[in-house]
């Protein structure tokens, strides 16, 4: 009686229809990742990852900075001073296992750029971009935009307006 019930075919239908949730197909379960060899195992650091994606997402047209406007304004600081520079990482979180990575990006987007298509075009650069450099498989990419830059709205203006009220107080 124990025969008939262990030749049923239900398992073949369920790894057909989820050919990415079968462990056979999948080269995270299967053990077998660019940065695991019988010579030794890669480890990479999540401040190279948020780097990476952080620069990836920089190359597309219509992302104007990164981070909340309390970060960016801490950042325009930070790049005045002598030997200060720019942090790559900014408005960069990401979340690295030993093959798997998730990558949040927190953007501000120039006027007049279809949000959906840019966060599409982001995530596309960064997936390549992570997965070419690290063999790491990126499992998702969140696109946060907290804020639209306006074409008037440049940092230039603040200092302008500094030097303005100098001169008028004279």
């Amino acid at each position: 009686m124990s025969t008939p019930s262990t030749q049923t075919p239900s398992p073949a239908p369920r790894s057909t229809t989820s050919p990415a949730t079968s462990p056979a197909t999948s080269p995270a379960t299967a053990g077998t990742s660019p940065l695991e060899s019988t010579q030794g195992r890669t480890t990479i650091a999540d401040g190279v990852v948020a780097k990476i994606a952080g620069l990836a997402a920089r190359e597309i047209d219509g992302v104007h900075g990164f981070g909340t406007s309390a970060a960016r304004a801490f950042g325009a600081i930070t790049e005045r001073i002598p030997g200060g520079r720019s942090s790559t990482t900014q408005g960069v979180s990401v979340e690295v296992g030993e093959r798997q990575a998730a990558v949040d990006l927190t953007i501000v987007v120039d006027y007049g750029i279809a949000i959906a298509d840019l966060a599409r075009a982001i995530r596309r650069n960064v997936i390549t971009a992570v997965q070419q450099m690290t063999g790491l498989e990126v499992v998702e990419v969140n696109v946060n935009v907290v804020d639209l830059h306006l074409p008037g709205d440049d940092t230039d203006s603040d200092t302008d307006t500094a030097t303005t009220a100098q001169a008028r107080v004279r």
